[in-house]
C-alpha cells in the first residue's frame, strides 16, 4: 500500500522559517509529479507548488521568491522550504504525489496533512 508521509509542521512566527518533508513510502513502480497544497480554514484547497521527476518546478504567485521545492527521488521525498513567512500562509499543508504504482498505471496519492500556524 502507497503511503505519503509529511512531517514538519509547526508554530512559527512571521518572519520565520519551516521546513517541511513528505516521503513516499510501500511498493510502486515510481513517483512522478509531486507537490504541496494547502488549505486555510474555510478555504478551498489550493495549488503551492509542484515538481516534477526531473525537476522542474511551478509556484503559487503567492509563495514565489519565499517557498522553495526539492526532491530526492533516490529516498522518494519531497522537501517545501518555506521563508519570510506570513499569517496569511496559515494552512493545513498537504503532500500530493502522482505515483505509477505499476507500469503504465498512474494514481493520485495525498498525505494526511500537517498543520502550519503562522503568528503574527
Amino acid at each position: 500500500q502507497v503511503q505519503l508521509v509529511e512531517s514538519g509542521g509547526g508554530l512559527v512566527q512571521a518572519g520565520g522559517s519551516l521546513r517541511l518533508s513528505c516521503a513516499a513510502s510501500g511498493r510502486f513502480f515510481t513517483v512522478n509529479t509531486m507537490g504541496w497544497y494547502r488549505q486555510a480554514r474555510g478555504e478551498q484547497r489550493e495549488l503551492v507548488t509542484t515538481i516534477t521527476r526531473g525537476g522542474n518546478t511551478v509556484y503559487a504567485d503567492s509563495v514565489k521568491g519565499r517557498f522553495t521545492i526539492s526532491r530526492d527521488n533516490v529516498k522518494n521525498t519531497v522537501y517545501l522550504q518555506m521563508n519570510s513567512l506570513v499569517p496569511e500562509d496559515t494552512a493545513v499543508y498537504y503532500c500530493n504525489a502522482d505515483i505509477s504504482p505499476m507500469l503504465g498505471q498512474r494514481r493520485d496519492y495525498w498525505g494526511q496533512g500537517t498543520q502550519v500556524t503562522v503568528s503574527s
